[in-house]
């Protein structure tokens, strides 16, 4: 890592310093910015445990367990200055002792995660995954199926052994990638560079073309399943309802298998979703901008007139900041036999009403919301 000075037209090298020397740990530190800040390795990920050690039969504990968005488990482990000869071995015991995990034992592993962590906080685990997985309900949601296991190991340096054997074990189907984590300083300023080493980015090209592929052919499988026909056909009902009334939202969206529909409120990343759940449907304003900082400032802004929008919509409406999340919403639900066929018409007349009341009271202050974003340093 260098800096660039301007005026001599130069680059000048940042020193490299070590954890050690600058008094790191590895549970201290760098398993605390991992939690805070997954997504420094590349991808979404929910963590569900820190220093998890409920295997049977032994003391031994993981650094930290965490969903991706397909559901699968990823086991992460971090070193310091050393990797050490044995991470990779470490970490495929405790993928093997994760693989009989049930759905049941994640959501309560995460659940006391979530009390231990955020104590005072009333927080469901179960809602939460639902919430990460994009998934209407918990009956629905995938977990940690088969041998869908991955490793994901952190460390400043690798060794041959442990390199060697990564790249062998990729060869062999399993999901592993290497995170060298390098850190700077500036004068007094501490920086951090995160490197995936294993897979290369080409690599990762090409198993994502592969993987692609693969995906293609189990989601054409799983499309004939009978919740993707359901949602279709309920969908197909509601956008003819819609197409024949006073709401134009929807007039140029089609119908779809997933269980939410999104049309643009006027403010971008800020769509009107209709879901349609098995057990619930609900309408929302899903604030969804590619900078959290920009979601929660809308939000606020829109919070500040919640009794003007409430008094329009004629209900009150559920206000989910979601602090720990990218996004925010605002929705209004009931429970519902979602696919009891025989009263669609009664939803999609509910669907139509709360949404139009739902457009009607966001209307004035999502563009007041929009200018003020305009106006704002972000």
């Amino acid at each position: 890592m260098y800096t660039l000075d301007q005026a001599s037209n130069r680059i000048s090298p940042v020193s490299v310093r070590s954890f050690g020397e600058l008094g790191f740990t590895e549970r201290k530190h760098l398993q605390e910015w991992l939690a805070h800040r997954p997504e420094v390795l590349g991808e979404d990920l929910l963590i569900i445990q820190k220093e998890f050690d409920g295997f049977d039969e032994t003391r031994e504990r993981l650094d930290l367990l965490a969903l991706d968005k397909d559901g699968n488990l990823v086991i992460i482990e971090n070193k310091l200055d050393d990797s050490g000869r044995d991470v990779v071995w470490q970490a495929l015991k405790y993928a093997s002792y994760c693989a009989n995990l049930t759905k049941g034992q994640i959501v309560e592993i995460y659940q006391k995660y979530l009390s231990r962590e955020f104590p005072g906080e009333v927080q469901d685990a179960g809602q939460l995954i639902c919430e990460f997985l994009n998934a209407p309900d918990l009956d629905e949601v995938k977990l940690n199926l088969g041998n869908s296991q991955r490793l994901m190991l952190v460390a400043a340096n690798f060794r041959k052994e442990v390199t060697s054997t990564a790249l062998w074990l990729l060869g062999q189907g399993l999901v592993i990638q290497c995170f060298k984590v390098t850190p700077y300083s500036l004068g007094e300023q501490l920086l951090l560079n995160i490197d995936q080493i294993i897979p290369t980015p080409e690599a990762k090209e090409l198993m994502i073309g592969i993987n692609a592929k693969e995906a293609e052919e189990k989601s054409t499988e799983v499309v004939r399943k009978t919740r993707h026909h359901v949602r279709n056909a309920y969908w197909e009902q509601a956008l003819e309802a819609f197409q024949s009334s006073a709401c134009t939202l929807y007039n140029n969206i089609s119908p779809s298998k997933d269980h939410w529909l999104s049309a643009g409120s006027g403010l971008t990343g800020c769509p009107f979703n209709l879901i349609f759940g098995q057990k619930e449907i609900r309408v929302e304003l899903w604030i969804s901008r590619g900078q959290t900082e920009q979601n929660k400032f809308l939000f606020d802004q829109l919070f500040a007139h919640k009794d003007e929008i409430e008094a329009t919509f004629g209900q009150p409406l559920e206000w989910m900041r979601l602090d720990n999340k990218k996004s925010c919403r605002i929705q209004f639900a009931r429970a519902a036999e979602g696919f009891n066929k025989e009263r669609w018409p009664e939803w999609v007349a509910w669907h139509l009403e709360q949404m139009s009341r739902l457009e009607k009271a966001f209307k004035g202050p999502l563009n007041q919301a929009g200018q003020a974003l305009k106006q704002a340093s972000f």
